[in-house]
């Protein structure tokens, strides 16, 4: 069986930056394993699969050794390749998930994701958290999946060097942090290698999380996040109650297929 695949960086407007993922299109559902196998071999942050649902579409999202309940750029990814080399025609995607009904639409060259927003918490962070972070955070939230950690300065977050070993004993999907951006509203990087990712170049559900936080302590709806990974990646954000809309780019780097 020859299953297509193709490989979209995504949150960016130029190939070799931004988060890629690779997508892969499918009548009916292969067996989970042989999904995670695939997730394995592309060793890529994500891979996505979708199958039609009515007018609308089921998605999943794989890291190279877990399924995950939420991934932002694997579903811009897969709007992109619906929406560039599928020939989707509606203005909205409809995408249903484990975690709800995602939306996808276009607009002035973006794709607009609507998601549901995180739910934090302050919290008391464990003590392995700033030792493996390597400096102690002025705030710890705690959200669905990640710990949040906030610093002062962007120069604090672009000159973190984490010690993975420690942040696996770290409960959970793993942690973002994030800072006051110099030139955006907020930057941010993110570790999860608990689930097979020691940092991730640019990470859409992170931002269901820090929309939230920026909003409320910079006191507007719309704002500029840039994820200063070494890829790094751009994002316009906008809370929307108990939604967020995530903006953001992305281009084609490769198309194949898979023969299994």
């Amino acid at each position: 069986m020859n299953i297509p695949i193709y490989q979209v960086d995504a949150f960016t407007g130029k190939l070799f930056r931004g988060n890629p993922a690779a997508v892969c299109p499918l009548d009916k559902w292969l067996p989970e394993a042989t999904m995670q196998a695939i997730a394995a071999e592309n060793n890529l942050s994500e891979t996505a699969f979708f199958i039609p649902k009515g007018q609308d579409y089921q998605l999943r999202w794989f890291t190279p050794a877990i399924e995950v309940d939420l991934c932002g750029h694997a579903t811009l990814a897969t709007a992109h390749v619906l929406f560039q080399h599928l020939d989707y025609q509606e203005a909205i995607l409809n995408f249903h998930s484990r975690s709800g009904l995602l939306s996808v639409s276009r607009q002035e060259g973006h794709y607009i994701m609507d998601f549901p927003t995180d739910i934090l918490e302050n919290t008391l962070a464990p003590k392995v958290l700033a030792e493996a972070l390597r400096v102690q955070p002025r705030e710890v939230l705690i959200g669905r999946e990640d710990f949040l950690a906030v610093l002062d300065s962007e120069a604090e977050v672009a000159a973190l060097q984490p010690d993975f070993r420690l942040l696996r004993q770290v409960k959970g999907r793993g942690v973002i942090v994030t800072a006051p951006g110099e030139s955006v509203d907020f930057v941010s990087r993110c570790f999860f290698p608990n689930a097979g990712i020691d940092e991730d170049p640019v990470t859409g559900s992170a931002h269901t999380t820090m929309t939230p936080y920026w909003a409320e302590r910079l006191g507007k709806q719309e704002l500029t996040a840039r994820q200063i990974s070494r890829r790094g990646g751009e994002l316009r954000c906008t809370m929307l109650g108990e939604r967020v809309a995530l903006a953001g780019q992305a281009v084609t780097y490769m198309e194949g297929v898979i023969g299994v």
